[in-house]
């Protein structure tokens, strides 16, 4: 089952590299002034830190508007786009090197997913603001648990690397709304290393999960950015190439991490990404109220 995962896997790179080559051999005469270098540079930056749980969208879209490398119209593609190849790569890697239980592993990126997409339809509908409020909370939380076990005030975690019963049908259903929350822009990463150490797995089996789930979602959704042309074709191809190498780079990191100091690496990553959900959440309830006192 790892074989076939793996084998759609490549699949799907085949497929998004022959529709991002056509395109920009069909545009080459046509591409953005930007500068390479600091796309470059952005690339191999947010990509290495992604591989870390970090996510990339957050701090590569807060790096490329500083450096005012695209328009705020295409920056949605660009993201897309530019973080593909880097994430297929970095599914390919863990699937490989991470032993995970097939059928925990097949199941939730399945759930993921189906999530995207059927879920995407109920989850537009919420209060984006409320969701990322929960969500901070709900990792602030895990990470207070997480650091409780690694100081032995209580004991938590565990090494399992698959899960059955109540406890795979819970990783499924959850796998499912952070599949759809990805198509509101809440990020996946951490929240799946919070949830695969509640369920009493290895921190290091989240890692083939959460970047096999996003390597299913991103590149169908690229491509229909691509043929809609709404991407910054230039800067996206120049954050792709040192993203993948630092991709690389970054897994060998992470392998040769021991368990205990991952699980301090993870617990880095849930409260900076509980932080930026607070701030986005109540940055969002500011927006809307000086939007009110405006209209009054």
């Amino acid at each position: 089952m790892i074989i076939a995962i793996w084998i759609i896997l490549i699949g799907l790179s085949l497929f998004f590299i022959y529709v991002l080559s056509r395109d920009l051999i069909t545009h080459q005469k046509v591409l953005e002034q930007i500068s390479v270098a600091k796309t470059a540079a952005i690339g191999f930056v947010v990509n290495f830190f992604d591989v870390l749980g970090i996510g990339a969208f957050a701090p590569q879209t807060a790096l490329l508007k500083f450096t005012k490398q695209t328009e705020d119209r295409v920056l949605p593609g660009t993201l897309n786009v530019a973080n593909t190849i880097p994430v297929l790569i970095q599914a390919l890697i863990f699937i490989r090197i991470v032993e995970v239980e097939p059928i925990t592993l097949s199941a939730m990126l399945l759930s993921a997913t189906v999530g995207a997409v059927v879920g995407a339809g109920i989850v537009s509908g919420l209060a984006v603001r409320k969701i990322q409020l929960t969500m901070g909370f709900a990792l602030l939380v895990t990470a207070f648990f997480m650091l409780a076990g690694q100081l032995d005030w209580i004991q938590g975690g565990g090494t399992a690397i698959g899960l059955t019963g109540w406890k795979l049908a819970v990783a499924v259903a959850v796998n499912f709304v952070l599949g759809a929350l990805m198509t509101v822009g809440i990020g996946l990463y951490a929240p799946c290393m919070a949830l695969v150490y509640a369920l009493g797995m290895s921190p290091l089996v989240a890692f083939p999960i959460m970047m096999g789930s996003c390597a299913f979602l991103m590149p169908p959704a690229s491509a229909k950015f691509i043929r809609e042309g709404a991407y910054n074709r230039k800067a996206a191809i120049s954050m792709a190439i040192p993203g993948a190498v630092a991709v690389l780079i970054a897994a060998l990191v992470v392998k040769s991490l021991p368990l205990h100091t991952l699980r301090w690496v993870v617990i880095g990553v849930i409260i900076y990404t509980s932080v930026v959900m607070f701030r986005s959440g109540l940055q969002a309830r500011t927006d809307v109220n000086q939007m009110e006192g405006e209209a009054i």
